[in-house]
């Protein structure tokens, strides 16, 4: 074969070659393609899904919950047409000239009222409840449990469109909106709700109760004009004067507040206003006075009451500084001490420090009243050094235990020697560390400082022991935080790592300002050993007398098991015999 020919047959098994290479690119690249395309139809599909998933959702699960605020602010929202209603409605329909002078602001404000019903009856459908301490999210059921209470049978009363009749008689009747008034719950919801949020609730019952009473004085004052109009005005000396003696009677502002007063003078029983002539007339003041006796008798001592309960703090508060001063005078305590302590509770009023935390939170879950505690609190306590690094749950724990103290000027929150038994943190107020003469200064510490820390840990080989090492005395009223030793202790047992990474803090602290002794350490360390190990023989010696107790029980057990066999088998034995005979 030529070399010719030969050139052409390799020359060929390239090209077949690079052929097959070229198909396997290809291959692989529609390959590719292929996967592309089948990812992105797969996200395509979980995108649609996804889509669909939350249209469903929404569709749902959408619910008015009543534990929020969108549903306070809708009651806030839906109690402005209900009091609109309340208060206009019966005016328009007494006094003439009001309707009549602005009739399309009326249409206009009653249309949007109607409106504002109707979104609210849908609410109140989709308006959630508790149910094994749930919210029910379920429409039909949110349906059937509304339709079948007597509020949806006032609703549907008070959406109903009696103001049709608006075409045949004319838009001057407002008395046939009357059943508007249906809805007048959702309006003292309103207000129950806002009590228990407002933190001023004494103060919003008194303006409620004086709300109450206007609206008692305003429909009987319209009520008072339109019996007048019935009657006829000036027709005697009870009714509304005539304008045709005198004009200014004739003007709505006269009118409306004619009516206001001597409604007022009527249901408080004060009297000066015309007596009645005919019978009907008396009738209605008797009713008038009836009425305001029961009602604003009731209505007086609510307030008296509140009022009276916004000065309890003050009474119990001074009720204690009365016992106080008694006991000092009995017990002839210096006129000094006694100005000294009648001070220190003026302080505590003006400053508004006599709340006890513990009687005010007791009524409380410990969750809620340690999330109130942490909120107040943790902030404080993490500026202390030993506690910066601690756990959550210990910190939490340290919380609840702080306890709140007030000094007064000059006192002495601890001397040099005392025996440390707790801690503290100022929270405000100057303290100043002085010397034994009491006069000498040596540094003053400001809020967020602490003290006392070290000697509650009970380091092994401190120099000062348990002791405290300064004189710490307060300048002006001073603000503090105790934590006692036996509060932290009892606190570190469920947390015995953290009492390790503490007493290893307040070592080093000690050991930087050479606090240390290391021969007492080592002293310590032994003597814990020798009672480690006293601890060990004595708990060896309860193993061992456990051990032969036990031992004794399983020798009696195994002598009467024995004894039992015996008699068994004699018994056997007996039978055996007498049954052979």
């Amino acid at each position: 074969m030529s070399c010719v020919s030969l050139f052409h047959v390799f020359s060929k098994k390239d090209e077949k070659k690079e052929e097959k290479k070229d198909d396997k690119k290809d291959d692989k690249k529609t390959r590719r393609r292929m996967t592309r395309k089948r990812m992105k139809r797969k996200r395509n599909r979980e995108l649609l899904n996804i889509l669909i998933v939350l249209r469903f959702d929404r569709k749902e699960v959408w619910i008015m919950d009543p534990n929020t605020d969108t549903y306070y602010y809708w009651l806030a929202t839906i109690s402005i047409p209900v009091f609109y209603n309340l208060m206009l409605l019966v005016a328009r329909a007494c006094f003439n000239e009001l309707q009549a002078q602005n009739t399309t602001l009326w249409l206009v404000l009653d249309h949007t009222a109607d409106v504002l019903y109707y979104l609210d009856t849908f609410v109140r459908l989709r308006t959630g409840f508790l149910e094994q301490g749930l919210l029910v999210k379920d429409p039909k059921v949110l349906k059937e449990k509304y339709t079948k209470t007597r509020q949806f049978r006032l609703d549907v009363i008070s959406i109903i469109p009696t103001d049709i009749v608006f075409i045949f008689l004319g838009v001057n009747n407002p008395e046939w909106r009357f059943n508007r008034l249906f809805r007048l719950a959702r309006l003292f919801e309103f207000f129950d709700r806002t009590e228990t949020r407002t933190n001023f609730p004494n103060i919003f019952r008194i303006g409620n109760l004086v709300l109450y009473i206007i609206i008692i004085i305003h429909w009987n004052g319209c009520i008072y004009f339109a019996i007048s109009k019935v009657l006829g005005f000036g027709s005697d000396t009870w009714v509304y004067p005539s304008a045709k003696k005198n004009k200014e009677f004739g003007r709505l502002a006269r009118q409306y507040i004619y009516c206001f007063y001597w409604s007022t003078l009527t249901l408080t029983t004060i009297g000066e206003t015309p007596p009645p002539v005919r019978d009907f007339e008396y009738f209605f003041v008797v009713a008038d006075f009836l009425t305001g006796v029961l009602i604003f008798a009731t209505i007086v001592g609510n307030v008296g009451a509140m009022i009276s309960n916004m000065g309890t703090a003050r009474v119990e508060f001074q009720s204690k500084i009365d016992s106080i001063k008694q006991y000092m005078q009995f017990r002839k305590v210096s006129k000094e001490l006694e100005a000294r302590v009648v001070k220190w509770f003026d302080y505590l009023w003006t400053e508004e420090k006599t709340c006890d935390e513990k009687q005010v939170l007791k009524n409380l879950p410990d969750k809620l009243k340690a999330e109130i505690a942490i909120n107040v609190h943790l902030e404080t306590l993490r500026k202390v050094r030993i506690f910066q690094d601690c756990e959550a749950g210990l910190l939490v724990e340290l919380v609840l235990k702080l306890q709140p103290q007030v000094f007064s000027p000059g006192d002495y929150i601890c001397k040099k020697g005392d025996i440390g038994r707790e801690m503290y943190i100022i929270k405000g107020g100057k303290l100043a560390v002085v010397a034994d003469d009491g006069v000498t200064q040596f540094v003053v510490l400001g809020d967020g400082a602490y003290f006392g820390e070290i000697s509650i840990l009970g380091i092994k080989g401190s120099k000062a022991g348990n002791r405290r090492t300064a004189n710490i005395r307060s300048v002006g009223y001073s603000d503090l935080f105790a934590l006692s030793k036996e509060d932290l202790m009892d606190a570190l047992i469920e947390y015995p790592d953290a009492k390790y990474a503490l007493e290893d803090k307040g070592r080093a602290i000690l050991m930087k300002d050479n606090l240390i002794d290391e021969a007492l350490v080592k002293a310590t360390d032994a003597k814990d050993l020798e009672d480690k190990v006293a601890q060990m023989e004595a708990s060896v010696d309860i193993m061992m007398l456990k051990l032969r107790k036990t031992v004794e029980h399983y020798e009696s057990s195994q002598r009467k098991l024995k004894q039992r066999l015996n008699n068994m088998c004699n018994q056997v034995r007996t039978l055996r015999s007498d049954t052979d005979f």
